[in-house]
């Protein structure tokens, strides 16, 4: 009996790791190996396969396979795909996150650079160039890269990279549907993005507001040692 169970439990891993390999828009997980979270992107990803004709792929790995560019792994995985085809890769040891689209017109229908910015807000941008000085080239919006760069405690870590990567998931696949007129019933939606806007605005103010005092200091500190001269 002992030995039919152990067949039976051996039998019960292979099919789900064959199935894991065999998913269609969760193409990788090397990390996450959450139910709900398979479930999650499947259903996205399914429906706008049906209703745009696009196939976006969520592929998680905890390596890049022999030091390989994020960039030719993907172009590798591309050539097993006929359709339309986005994939978004994240590798956990590599620190990497990209996007390729299998034809230079998919890229038409989502802004990637939004997508991959570090900077979560416009308030933030204002006060990065403020800070540097420089606003040449201040892309806001980030969906990813801002979620990824938070602290996690120990235990929340792979909390962290599939609520990141799903965000963008959903960001990527809201911005295609948006663009192709068709509605996601299984879209995540903006509510709690305007939600945390204003968290950030009100708490970057806070910033700009220190900042203004800081400089007027500074002036006023200036203007007495001169006058003092």
């Amino acid at each position: 009996m002992k030995f039919s169970l152990r067949g039976l439990y051996a039998l019960i891993l292979t099919l789900s790791f064959q199935t894991n390999l065999t998913a269609e828009y969760l193409y990788k997980d090397e990390l996450i190996f959450n139910p709900l979270f398979s479930k999650q992107v499947e259903k996205l990803g399914y429906e706008l396969h049906q209703k745009t004709g696009i196939s976006l792929k969520l592929i998680m790995l905890k390596e890049l396979p022999n030091k390989m560019n994020i960039v030719d792994y993907e172009k590798s995985l591309m050539k097993d795909f006929n359709e339309p085809t986005i994939l978004l890769t994240f590798s956990e040891m590599d620190s990497k996150v990209d996007i390729l689209a299998s034809e230079s017109s998919l890229y038409d229908y989502f802004d990637k650079k939004q997508v991959l910015s570090p900077i979560s807000s416009p308030v933030q941008a204002f006060v990065i160039g403020l800070l540097n000085m420089d606003f040449s080239d201040m892309t806001s919006g980030g969906t990813i890269l801002p979620l990824l760069a938070q602290k996690a405690k120990k235990g929340e870590v792979l909390g962290k990279y599939s609520g990141s990567m799903f965000n963008g998931y959903a960001d990527i696949a809201e911005q295609i549907a948006g663009n192709k007129n068709v509605v996601l019933e299984n879209a995540v939606g903006n509510a709690n993005q305007i939600s945390i806007m204003f968290v950030k605005i009100f708490f970057y103010g806070f910033i700009i507001y220190a900042i203004f005092l800081y400089i007027k200091r500074k002036l006023y500190i200036r203007r007495q040692n001169s006058e003092q001269k």
